[in-house]
C-alpha cells in the first residue's frame, strides 16, 4: 500500500485528531459549525464546544443530539453553557443580533422534543423565535386562533407527528415560506414518521418545503436563514 504524505496543518482546519473542525464555515457562511452531539463521547463534546467557542469567542456554538451523560458532563466542565434536556442541545457563548422571526408550530406536545431542538438553531443561526405550542388539527379552532402570529413571522416551522396534516392547514391560510418537520410520533401506522413525511411531501398546500424526519435542526438552519434575509415588514407592504 502506497502512503501519501501528510501535507500538513490545513488552513480553516482544527484537527483534534478525531475530529477536524471547519473554522473557516462562519466566514463562508455566516454561521459557525454544529457539533453533532450523537455518536460522540461526552469529553469529545465538551471539547468540541470549547474548541468552537475560543476559534469564535464573539459567536454563540451549538451542539445537538446530546445524550444525558453529554450534557452533565457539558454543565459542568463548561457551566455558561445553556443546556436544553427537552431539545437535547447545548448553546456556548452569546447569540447573535437577531434578525427576523420565526415562528415554531408544533402540533402536539409529543413532538416537543423536535420543537425545542428547532427553536434553539433559529436563535443561534440568528432569528427571534416565537413558539406555538398544541395546535394540531383534531381542534382547528386553535390554531385559527394564532392566525395573526403566524402571518407575522418571515418564516414558518411546522413540526407535526401522526399523519402530519398541519403544515397543509397552515400553508393554506397563511402565505408565510413554511418549513415542515414530520416526526416520529405515532401510532403503529405511522412507521416512525414516514406517515407523516409523506403526507407532507404530499402537501396540496403550495410553499411548503419539507426536510426529514424529527429533522428540528435543518428546519431551524433554514428558517433562520430565509428571516434572515428577509426584508423588514413595512417595507413588503408598502415598496
Amino acid at each position: 500500500m502506497t502512503h501519501l504524505p501528510d501535507p500538513g496543518p490545513q488552513p480553516g482546519v482544527h484537527d483534534l485528531g478525531y475530529a477536524r473542525l471547519d473554522t473557516d464555515r462562519l466566514e463562508r457562511t455566516g454561521d459557525a459549525e454544529v457539533v453533532y452531539g450523537a455518536g460522540k463521547t461526552p469529553a469529545q463534546v465538551v471539547e468540541l464546544l470549547r474548541t468552537l467557542h475560543a476559534t469564535h469567542p464573539s459567536h454563540a456554538v451549538l451542539a445537538t443530539r446530546l445524550t444525558v451523560e453529554a450534557q452533565e458532563a457539558v454543565g459542568a466542565a463548561l457551566p455558561t453553557a445553556v443546556i436544553d434536556p427537552v431539545g437535547r442541545t447545548a448553546v456556548l457563548g452569546e447569540p447573535p443580533v437577531l434578525r427576523g422571526t420565526v415562528a415554531v408550530v408544533a402540533a402536539g406536545t409529543s413532538d416537543a422534543p423536535v420543537a425545542a431542538e428547532a427553536v434553539t438553531t433559529a436563535r443561534v443561526f440568528g432569528a427571534e423565535v416565537d413558539v406555538i405550542t398544541d395546535v394540531g388539527v383534531a381542534g382547528l379552532h386553535r390554531i385559527m386562533g394564532v392566525r395573526e402570529r403566524l402571518d407575522a413571522a418571515d418564516c414558518l416551522i411546522v413540526v407535526a407527528g401522526m399523519e402530519g396534516a398541519l403544515p397543509s392547514v397552515v400553508g393554506g391560510l397563511v402565505g408565510v415560506p413554511l418549513v415542515a418537520v414530520p416526526t416520529s410520533v405515532g401510532y403503529g401506522a405511522s412507521f416512525g414518521g414516514i406517515a407523516a413525511l409523506l403526507g407532507m411531501l404530499n402537501s396540496c398546500a403550495p410553499g411548503v418545503t419539507v426536510v426529514n424526519i424529527d429533522n428540528g435542526f435543518g428546519a431551524g438552519v433554514f428558517a433562520a436563514r430565509v428571516a434572515r434575509r428577509s426584508a423588514p415588514r413595512e417595507t413588503k407592504e408598502n415598496p
